[in-house]
């Protein structure tokens, strides 16, 4: 099969070894696949990782009850059998690997395999494109599964990319006073178009959020949050930091500010979501590759200020 493997460094393989299910997993034709923020850091070492990287993806399945229906998969495989997985957390289980980013090959490439459990059905009122966004949507909607926000709050969203979009209409569904940082016109142009409040670094006051998700990953980003929120507040973390990022914790203690974080969602309701038409993905597609043009198209998702970068493997 055709495969961008990453082995130290990131090439195109023609000649990529097929997948072979082992018992309980279901081979998958690949559709299309989206680049994130994770596989720009995993090509620059993160992880250690070494294979076929890429989580983001819709495909087809082949053999099995599973045959010829367009799904997604879930990332995590979890051993099902730990005392985490047996108490309902397998994102978490101890012994998991995770497609495209830890010991198991992931979506850039013709085939994938996954187990039957993680795998979610796509309705055909959402399309392939759509359904690209179904694992990153997942992740902005266990934002609110890790913090309540209430219709009466004051949210303040920073990190205006390809994830921070996703959550910012997410939290918008909540019907809360949100206003999200952007850094660029086409982002305030974008949440403009979902009716979503934003504004410029410096231009809000301090302490007059009582939740602020940060979505920038960087240190920066972490200290801005802190500046922003009310004592007693919020602060959640929706974004991996690269390298140990300093922090004012004293101001955390002495403000009583919760840290709350998140990571995978619920892919049953995001794609919900996506039938119903109350997230707007295609907006965020920035460019279209294919497969053998791989190598730009990681080059184009890394272009600051790039939204999403799609794979398509046909």
């Amino acid at each position: 099969m055709r495969a961008l493997l990453f082995d130290g460094h990131l090439r195109y393989d023609p000649h990529y070894p097929d997948p072979v299910p082992p018992d309980g997993h279901v081979l998958i034709r690949v559709t299309k696949a989206g680049i994130c923020n994770t596989d720009l850091e995993i090509v620059r070492g993160y992880m250690g990782f070494s294979g076929v990287p890429g989580h983001e993806f819709v495909g087809a399945a082949q053999g099995g009850e599973w045959d010829g229906r367009r799904v997604v998969g879930e990332i995590n495989l979890a051993c099902g059998q730990c005392e985490t997985c047996l108490r309902g957390m397998p994102t978490q289980c101890p012994n998991r690997t995770t497609l495209g980013i830890d010991r198991h090959n992931g979506a850039f490439a013709d085939y994938l395999t996954l187990p039957s459990v993680n795998l979610h059905p796509v309705p055909d009122s959402v399309s392939d494109e759509q359904a690209v966004f179904v694992e990153p949507l997942a992740a902005a909607l266990q934002t609110l599964h890790q913090t309540h926000i209430s219709p009466h709050q004051r949210v303040i969203l920073l990190g205006a990319g390809k994830l921070g979009l996703l959550v910012a209409q997410v939290i918008s569904l909540t019907g809360c006073d949100l206003t999200v940082v952007v850094r660029h016109q086409r982002q305030a142009d974008l949440l403009a178009g979902w009716g979503i409040p934003t504004a410029r670094a410096g231009e809000l006051a301090p302490r007059s959020a009582d939740v602020v998700v940060d979505c920038t990953g960087t240190a920066e980003g972490f200290k801005e949050a802190l500046n922003l929120v009310k004592p007693r507040g919020v602060v959640h973390l929706k974004s991996t930091y690269h390298g140990l990022p300093q922090a004012d914790l004293t101001r955390v203690v002495v403000d009583e500010v919760r840290i709350d974080s998140s990571r995978c969602g619920p892919f049953e309701a995001a794609i919900r979501l996506l039938a119903r038409g109350l997230i707007d993905v295609e907006p965020l597609i920035e460019a279209r590759y294919p497969l053998a043009e791989g190598l730009a198209a990681f080059e184009r998702a890394g272009r600051q200020g790039t939204l999403k970068v799609i794979l398509d493997m046909a």
